[in-house]
């Protein structure tokens, strides 16, 4: 049900149930339980008259075309164009988030969008698909929902920016128009990191998370921010995170180390020492990943995606723009013949429109 408020709509939740007074939100791993006219955790599921509401639906914040490099999906659909679109709000509280003003705002705003309306904006825009990103896309599952399904009749495939804390029972139904994720760990995943810089007492849902993507058939790629403070950057928790994602997802996993800049509430913070990066890369290549890039280092070579097998390079990238594209048919290496995992037509959408 809709009830216009203002611009907006208030719009009933899903995954969510009545509980001892309360509403039980099982949408994302924080499971908040939301008494009578009070807001969970990520500031925009609200408890009204016993019923939970998303009071984001359909309250865009940004969006804008971005390559769809800059996510980063560097092997999911190289070179495409994507409309990116967030609303506010977040179910983390990342003390170093650069879209703090967007994720940590606990005022609904923006402007109210129909989800034909975001499909008919990304193809006027010429875009070949529609990234959810900026803020967490799982708090306006909702609405996300309702744009995937038409995005994908219309021909759009669909990625998701997540920090991966969505719960299987949520992914049951996201997974069925989601295309491919970029799932992003901080700090390699360290237990006291994310309890003391994001507020999140586990990071063991996001493991169970690509687990349920992996078994949905979404296309995964792994980034990994590095934070030179105490648990954000130690050389044991990258190996053992390589470890996990070789093991479970499979060595052709692309991984991205990302290098840390301050912001919000850690402008005292230095940016991550590039040398810290390529150690860290060289521990994931160690660990069996075939994969393995640095991100905001613009012009260094593991912007490049290399052959596996001969390390010829067969994508020359600057930043999130690709300079040249050396391939034979499709996926395979002119040198040595090995694959290059690459999608360049993902299966959900052919399944649907071929």
């Amino acid at each position: 049900m809709d009830v216009p408020i203002g611009l907006g709509r208030l719009h009933e939740a899903r995954f969510w149930r009545p509980e001892d007074g309360r509403v039980y939100c099982y949408l994302c791993s924080r499971r908040c339980r939301i008494p009578l006219d009070m807001i969970g955790f990520c500031g925009v599921r609200k408890n009204i008259d016993g019923k939970l509401y998303a009071l984001n639906y359909g309250m865009l914040i940004a969006r804008n075309v971005d390559p769809i490099e800059k996510k980063p999906l560097t092997h999911f659909m190289p070179g495409t164009m994507v409309y990116s679109i967030a609303t506010v709000g977040c179910n983390f509280a990342c003390q170093y988030c650069q879209n703090w003003d967007i994720s940590q705002r606990r005022e609904i705003s923006g402007v109210y969008t129909e989800p034909h309306e975001v499909v008919d904006d990304a193809l006027r825009t010429g875009a070949d698909g529609i990234s959810y990103t900026y803020n967490e896309p799982t708090i306006f599952a909702e609405y996300a929902l309702d744009i995937m399904e038409l995005a994908h009749r219309r021909g759009l495939f669909n990625t998701w920016v997540t920090n991966g804390y969505m719960t299987p029972e949520a992914l049951d139904e996201l997974g069925k128009d989601l295309d491919a994720a970029t799932v992003d760990f901080k700090g390699h995943g360290n237990q006291r990191f994310y309890r003391k810089y994001i507020y999140v007492s586990s990071s063991e849902p996001i493991f169970e998370s690509l687990l349920a993507m992996k078994d949905r058939d979404v296309f995964i790629e792994i980034t990994d921010l590095v934070v030179p403070v105490e648990d954000g950057y130690r050389y044991e928790d990258v190996r053992r995170l390589a470890r996990w994602i070789v093991e479970n997802l499979g060595p052709e996993t692309p991984f991205h180390l990302l290098r840390f800049h301050p912001d919000y509430r850690m402008i005292d913070v230095p940016h991550t020492p590039v040398e810290v990066l390529e150690r860290s890369a060289e521990i994931a290549r160690e660990e069996g990943l075939q994969y393995v890039y640095l991100g905001n280092v613009w012009g260094h070579p593991l912007e490049d995606t290399y052959c596996p097998s001969c390390g010829h390079k067969v994508i020359d990238r600057l930043g999130f723009y690709i300079k040249k594209i050396d391939l034979k048919d499709g996926d395979r290496c002119p040198k040595c013949g090995g694959r290059i995992n690459l999608v360049w037509r993902p299966k959900k959408l052919l399944a649907l429109n071929d």
